[in-house]
């Protein structure tokens, strides 16, 4: 993906020149007449011009000398531009509303800020240093090539991923980034201050999501070694359910762990939009407009809707009625578990990633978080971190070569995608887990990650913002 653009010879002797005319000038007779302040500016305006140099050096190169130059593709980018849109909207609003309804009226307008503040602050550091570190050239198997900050000469320039322009790729890629962050706060709103969240999805959208990215996706060690991920199994949700579940054991319980819903409709909503945006989500992983993105947008909301109505099927068992927050719970689980196979799985591994989705974090929910009696406030861990882990095992069972000839599964002949499944799921949640309590125990110590005791009594959004969701 990355490369040396052509002319570095040229560029690399004219770097070796200007040194040289810079040591040649501290000797010059009348470089020594001048102030030391002027010697100062001169110098540093020679420095300057040689770290351009240097950094056209480091600018990317798409092209791939090996393989045939790739066309751009107006549909493809016309839809991955609709697809990075609809990703957006999962994040603020869909992701904003769901969570917003679930908490307390007195923390609601604090918990939509979590996902509105995640989603501004990865959009900025991906663009000035993330995307390379996840899709640079590897280093290592771990991280990408540290190229073109402040996404240098990518957007002035032709330069495409497949069929589509880089920079819609980046961008594209970036809301995965963004939700990822904000899918954490889930754990942990009612009780973390709000500066202590901007800075923790600083550090972890770098220290922990860049590099697992990288893994996955941009070419390192899990990609190599065959692992699939079609849109964020274990990137994304695994990633994210791991890190709430480190970051709601180092916070503590809440005061009140009930989980009290004060206004179910606006999570209704909320998972409605997180639905639609799916669709982009999944799909527009095909990163074409073609057959595989209408396979993945298929089983996208197959799975989503047989896991909501297991979920129904599994109240109504244990309490005699389904409600409406187990619908969309169902739905939510079922949407993490398909989204690493959407783009490998027929229908029949769909309907069964869904089932399976709902009675794993329904079991989760139900049974596991209260023996632990661990405060996972919205079940982050519950939900997306169980049913992505189910997802990406599922992928390993269900992959259907016939769909994708990239990845083929137990059932089609392959069990050894299995193994490869379970490695990515324990060396991503392990990396994860373990550097997640790191950043937040850092953040601890540093500037405190819990509120005043009658902070969380009052509301965070009168306590910290001095604000209400609600005028009445």
């Amino acid at each position: 993906m990355f490369g040396v653009p052509e002319g570095l010879s040229s560029i690399f002797i004219m770097s070796l020149i200007l040194i040289i005319r810079v040591f040649n000038m501290k000797s010059n007779p009348l470089f020594k007449t001048l102030s030391p302040y002027l010697r100062y500016i001169l110098l540093t305006g020679y420095f300057l011009l040689l770290l351009v140099i240097i950094q056209s050096i480091g600018s990317v190169s798409y092209a791939d000398d090996a393989t045939p130059t790739p066309e751009l593709n107006g549909a493809d980018t016309a839809w991955m531009m609709v697809s990075t849109a609809l990703v957006m909207l999962m994040t603020m609003p869909g992701l904003a509303l769901f969570y917003g309804g679930l908490v307390k009226k007195s923390s609601a307008l604090n918990t939509m800020l979590m996902s509105v503040g995640a989603y501004a602050l990865v959009s900025v550091t991906w663009f000035v240093f993330g995307y390379p570190l996840a899709f640079g050239n590897d280093v290592g198997g771990i991280i990408g090539q540290f190229v073109s900050p402040f996404f240098y000469n990518i957007v002035e320039t032709n330069f495409l991923t497949g069929t589509i322009p880089t920079s819609v790729f980046a961008a594209f890629q970036m809301t995965f980034a963004a939700i990822t962050v904000a899918l954490i706060s889930g754990s942990v709103v009612e009780r973390m201050k709000f500066s202590s969240w901007m800075l923790f999805a600083l550090i972890w959208s770098t220290v922990v999501y860049l590099p697992i990215a990288h893994w996955v996706w941009g070419g390192g060690w899990l990609m190599k070694l065959g692992a699939l991920d079609f849109a964020g199994g274990t990137v994304v949700h695994i990633n994210a359910g791991l890190a709430g579940l480190a970051l709601a054991l180092l916070l503590g319980k809440r005061k009140d762990t009930r989980l009290m819903p004060h206004q179910l409709g606006i999570s209704i909503i909320g998972a409605g939009l997180l639905w639609f945006g799916w669709f982009g989500f999944n799909a527009g992983s095909a990163l074409t407009s073609g057959q595989l993105a209408g396979a993945a947008f298929i089983n996208t909301n197959t799975a989503t809707a047989m896991a909501l109505l297991t979920w129904m099927v599994l109240d109504v068992i244990k309490d005699h009625r389904a409600t409406a927050l187990g619908a969309i719970s169902g739905a939510v689980a079922g949407l993490v578990a398909i989204t690493p196979a959407a783009g490998f799985v027929n229908i029949g591994g769909a309907l069964a990633i869904g089932v399976g989705a709902s009675v794993l974090s329904f079991l989760a929910v139900s049974y596991v978080k209260p023996f632990f009696k661990y405060d996972d406030s919205l079940d982050v861990f519950g939900v997306h971190g169980i049913s992505g882990i189910w997802g990406a095992l599922a992928t390993g069972i269900f992959a259907c070569p016939w769909i994708n000839s990239a990845g083929t599964g137990l059932i089609f002949g392959n069990p050894s995608q299995v193994g490869i499944q379970a490695l990515a799921i324990i060396a991503t949640g392990g990396y994860c887990f373990v550097m997640t309590l790191i950043i937040g125990k850092l953040i601890d110590m540093i500037i405190g990650l819990r509120v005043k005791p009658e902070d969380e009594i009052k509301g965070l959004d009168a306590s910290l913002h001095e604000e209400s969701a609600y005028g009445l």
